[in-house]
This record gives C-alpha cells, structure tokens and sequence, in this order.
C-alpha cells in the first residue's frame, strides 16, 4: 500500500535510527511533500552530509516528490489550530499530513504526538512505539 512519509521517517530510516528497518519495503512505494523533502535535505546538511550526497541519499530512497502549491499551502494552513500549536506541529509535519489526506493515504511518521491530535480522515503509523 502507498504511504506518505514525514521528514522524521525519511531520517530514521536514512540515519538508521530506530524504526527504520521496517520501512525498508515501503519507502520505494511511498510520496513526500516537497515541504518535507527540502526539509530532509536540510537536515541532512545540517549534519555535515555534502550537498550533492544528500540529493542522492534522497534521490535513492525512491520516493516520489509531490509539489506543494497554493491548494496545498491552504489546506496547510487551516491545519493551525490551539491543538496543532499546542503540540508544536511544524509547518513541515502539517504538510505531510495534508498530502496524505488530500490523496486519501496513511500518514508515516517518528513523531508519537501525532496519535492525540485526532484529524478526521488521517490514518497515522507510528514507526517507534
């Protein structure tokens, strides 16, 4: 099954931190924002990785990029509820979920936070308990 992938996933399993081995099959299946792939790369550069190793590292997990425009920043936005900011819900991680509502695909992410926030319609999979 397809699957949306937030920026902590993509690290986890590009860092090999915990959790990653079981998002080895899915990744290659699965779609990220475009918000959250810059927001991999960033990190991945932050952390002393070249540039261009950073693209390929990104480029190898074989997800597909999906481009954020206007109907994506709104849905985005309207996601800025008490409850999102209570949680420090990132614009990055408000975007991944956005795509996966918008095409109707669970939600995969590092971030346990996201389980309390009960969006209607967002099927969530943690990849650490």
């Amino acid at each position: 099954m397809r699957k949306v992938f937030d920026s902590s996933a993509v690290l986890a399993f590009l860092l090999a931190e915990p959790g990653a081995g079981k998002l080895r099959l899915e990744i290659p299946e699965g779609a990220i924002s475009a918000v959250n792939a810059a927001e991999v790369l960033a990190v991945l550069v932050r952390k002393g990785m070249p540039v261009v190793d950073a693209h390929l590292a990104m480029a190898k997990t074989g997800l597909t990029v999906v481009g954020f425009g206007i109907d994506e920043a709104l849905k985005t936005a309207q996601m800025l509820t008490a409850a999102f900011r209570e949680r420090g819900i990132s614009l990055g991680e408000r975007a991944c979920m956005a795509l996966a509502l918008a095409e109707g695909l669970p939600a995969v992410t590092g971030e346990r936070c996201w389980a309390a926030l009960g969006v209607p319609g967002l099927e969530i999979e943690l990849i650490r308990a």
